[in-house]
C-alpha cells in the first residue's frame, strides 16, 4: 500500500512538473514570437527609413547640382525647353540648337518641382550626372540627350527594384535591364525612378515605403497605377518620356487618369529581362513594358529606338522585328470596331461620351465604324483573368507582403485573399470576381491555360468575322478618389482583357469631364446595380475638368498599326478643337 502511495505522489509531482514545464515553455514560446514580431517590425521600419533617406539624399544632391548649373548658365531657357515635344527636342539636340546639359538640367529642375507637389519619384539616378558627361559620344542615337524616367521595378544597376514591398528593399540589382541598356545605347539618359503601388497588382499608386502619388490635375485624386509615378510625372510636365509596365492596365490607366498617351505593346515585342514582377511564373495574363509620353509620336519614336539590333542581340528571345515606319505613317482608311459598353461594367458617362465623340470624328474622316462586342466577358473575367493571375490562391503575393504593413490602397483588395477556401467559394457567388482566387491543381492549371488559348483563337476568329483592322473601346476613367481602386477590381475587364488576349493596346486623351457628365453620373446604376457598381460611381465622382481618354487596340504583333490608329485619333481631336 505504501508503495502505491509513493507511486501516486511521484505521478502527482511529475504532473505538476510537467505543467510547470509546459507553462514555462508556452511562456517562452510566446515571448519568442513577440520578440520576433517586434524585431520584424523594427527591421521593416529600418528598411523604410534607409530607403527614404536614400531618396531624400538623391533629391537634395540633384537640387544642389541644378542650382550650381543655373548659376553658371543663367541664359538657359528651361521654361521653354520643357514645353518642347519629344520630336522637337530630339531635332534641336541633333542640330546642336540645344545642348544635352541644358535639356538635362531643365528636366531635373522640373522633376524636383513636380515631385514636391505630387510625390511621384522614388529617387534620382545620380549616375545620370556621369552619363551626361559622355552624352556627346552617342550623338547618332535616336534619343540622343533625352532624359527618360523609368518605373521603379525596371532594373537600374545598384538600385532597388522593390515593387513597393519591404521584403525587396536593400537588394540593389547587379545590372541594368535590357531596356535601360538600349536606352543608353540610343543616347537617352535615364535620370529618375518613379513610384508604384505596393505589390504592383493594384491600379492606385501608394506603398508604405514612398507614400501616395497624387494626380497632376487634381491633388485629391489618384494618379492611377501601377505605373502611376510615370503618369503623374509626365502629366505634371517633369518628364518628356518614360517607361512603365502593364499587366492589367498599368500603363493605360495612369495615362487615362493623368491625361497622357501610353502604349502596351504585344508581350514579347520588347525585352522583359530586368523588369521585376511581384512574382514570376504566371502565364495566363501577360505583362508588357511600354512607353508613356505626352503624344503618340513620342511613343512611336521610343518603340523605334528600342526595336533595334542592340536589343535583339542582348535578348535573343525577342523576335528581331524592327519598327515598321511605313505602317505607322500609312493613311489608308481603316475598318474600326467600336465598343461603348462591354456588358459587364457600365462605363462612366465621360468614358462613354469619349467613345461616341471619337467615333463621329473617325466616320467624318472616312473610316468605317463597325459595332463590336467582346466574347463572353463574364467568363473571361472569372475563369481566365482572375483565376489565372491568382491561380496559387494569392499565396505568392501574400508572401511578398510579409514583414511590413499593408498599404491602405491595397487593404480592401487583399483582405479576401486571407479568407479560407470555403468562404471564398461562397462569396464568389455573391460578389464579382474580387475574391475568386482559388488554388488550382496542376491539371486544372493546364486546363485553364488551354482555355485561355481557346479564348484567344475564338476572339481572333470573331474579329475577322467582323472584318475590322482595329478596335476603339473605353479606358477606365476619370481619375478615382483615393482608396477606391482596391474596391473596384471588376472594372479591369476593360483593360486586362487585352493582356489576356495579348493584343497591343494604347490610350489617347480626347476630352475632359464636363458638368453634364457629372450630372449624368448622379443617375448611374451600373449593369448589376450592386455594391460594386455603387462603389465605381463613388470612385469617379467629383471629376469635372479631369482628362477623358479612349483605348485603341490591334491584333498581336500589329503594334505599329495600333500606334497609327492612336495617332489618327489624336490628330482628329486636335483638328476638332481648332
Amino acid at each position: 500500500m505504501d508503495n502505491v502511495k509513493h507511486f501516486l505522489q511521484g505521478v502527482e509531482l511529475d504532473n505538476r512538473t510537467a505543467a510547470l514545464v509546459t507553462g514555462a515553455a508556452c511562456g517562452v514560446g510566446a515571448l519568442v514570437v513577440l520578440v520576433r514580431k517586434v524585431s520584424s517590425h523594427q527591421e521593416a521600419k529600418d528598411k523604410i527609413r534607409r530607403a527614404r533617406t536614400r531618396r531624400t539624399e538623391s533629391l537634395q544632391r540633384a537640387e544642389q547640382a541644378v542650382l550650381q548649373y543655373k548659376e553658371s548658365h543663367p541664359m538657359t531657357d528651361s521654361a521653354h525647353i520643357v514645353t518642347l515635344s519629344l520630336s522637337e527636342l530630339t531635332k534641336q539636340l541633333k542640330e546642336g540648337l540645344l545642348s544635352p546639359e541644358d535639356v538635362f538640367y531643365s528636366y531635373m529642375e522640373k522633376t524636383l518641382d513636380v515631385n514636391k507637389k505630387l510625390n511621384c519619384c522614388t529617387g534620382i539616378l545620380l549616375e545620370s550626372f556621369d552619363q551626361l558627361k559622355t552624352a556627346s559620344s552617342i550623338k547618332e542615337g535616336l534619343l540622343y540627350g533625352v532624359p527618360v524616367s523609368i518605373k521603379e521595378n525596371i532594373a537600374y544597376k545598384n538600385h532597388d527594384s522593390s515593387c513597393g514591398v519591404i521584403i525587396n528593399l536593400d537588394q540593389p540589382v547587379e545590372k541594368d535591364s535590357v531596356l535601360v541598356e538600349v536606352l543608353k545605347r540610343q543616347g537617352a539618359i535615364p535620370f529618375v525612378k518613379t513610384n508604384l503601388p505596393q505589390g504592383l497588382l493594384n491600379y492606385d499608386c501608394s506603398n508604405p515605403i514612398y507614400g501616395q502619388t497624387v494626380n497632376p490635375h487634381n491633388l485629391q485624386k489618384t494618379s492611377g497605377g501601377s505605373s502611376g509615378g510615370e503618369g503623374s510625372l509626365i502629366g505634371g510636365g517633369g518628364s518628356v518620356l518614360g517607361l512603365g509596365s502593364d499587366i492589367g492596365g498599368s500603363i493605360r490607366i495612369p495615362a487615362s487618369f493623368c491625361g497622357i498617351a501610353g502604349f502596351k505593346p504585344t508581350a514579347g515585342r520588347l525585352s522583359s529581362q530586368g523588369i521585376r514582377p511581384i512574382y514570376r511564373g504566371q502565364k495566363s495574363v501577360l505583362s508588357s513594358s511600354g512607353p508613356m509620353a505626352r503624344d503618340v509620336d513620342s511613343l512611336a519614336l521610343c518603340m523605334q529606338a528600342l526595336l533595334c539590333d542592340h536589343m535583339f542581340s542582348l535578348d535573343p528571345t525577342v523576335p528581331p522585328l524592327p519598327f515598321n515606319t511605313q505602317i505607322y505613317q500609312s493613311s489608308k482608311p481603316l475598318r474600326i470596331g467600336y465598343l461603348e459598353n462591354d456588358g459587364y461594367v457600365q462605363p462612366s458617362p465621360s468614358m462613354a461620351r469619349g467613345i461616341r465623340e471619337v467615333k463621329a470624328l473617325l466616320e467624318q474622316a472616312g473610316h468605317t465604324l463597325v459595332p463590336y462586342s467582346p466574347l463572353n466577358i463574364s467568363h473571361a473575367a472569372h475563369e481566365l483573368m482572375i483565376k489565372g493571375v491568382l491561380a496559387d490562391g494569392a499565396t505568392t503575393l501574400l508572401q511578398k507582403l510579409v514583414g511590413g504593413p499593408v498599404d491602405p490602397c491595397l487593404r480592401s483588395q487583399v483582405l479576401p485573399y486571407y479568407f479560407p477556401k470555403w468562404l471564398k467559394k461562397t462569396l464568389s457567388f455573391l460578389l464579382k470576381p474580387l475574391v475568386r482566387c482559388l488554388f488550382l491543381s496542376i491539371p486544372d492549371l493546364w486546363k485553364q491555360h488551354a482555355a485561355v488559348e481557346d479564348y484567344i483563337s475564338e476572339t481572333i476568329a470573331h474579329w475577322r468575322r467582323c472584318d475590322i483592322d482595329v478596335l476603339l473601346c473605353p479606358v477606365i476613367g476619370p481619375a478615382y478618389n483615393f482608396l477606391y481602386c482596391g474596391k473596384n477590381t471588376h472594372v479591369l475587364t476593360y483593360m486586362m482583357l487585352y493582356n489576356l488576349l495579348n493584343f497591343p493596346a494604347g490610350v489617347v486623351p480626347v476630352s475632359t469631364v464636363t458638368a453634364e457628365d457629372e450630372e449624368e453620373l448622379k443617375h448611374y446604376k451600373g449593369v448589376y446595380q450592386d455594391l460594386m457598381d455603387k462603389s465605381f460611381k463613388q470612385a469617379v465622382s467629383g471629376g469635372e475638368g479631369l482628362p477623358v481618354a479612349v483605348q485603341c487596340v490591334a491584333l498581336p504583333w500589329q503594334d505599329e498599326l495600333c500606334l497609327r490608329f492612336m495617332k489618327e485619333v489624336e490628330q482628329l481631336i486636335k483638328q476638332s478643337r481648332k
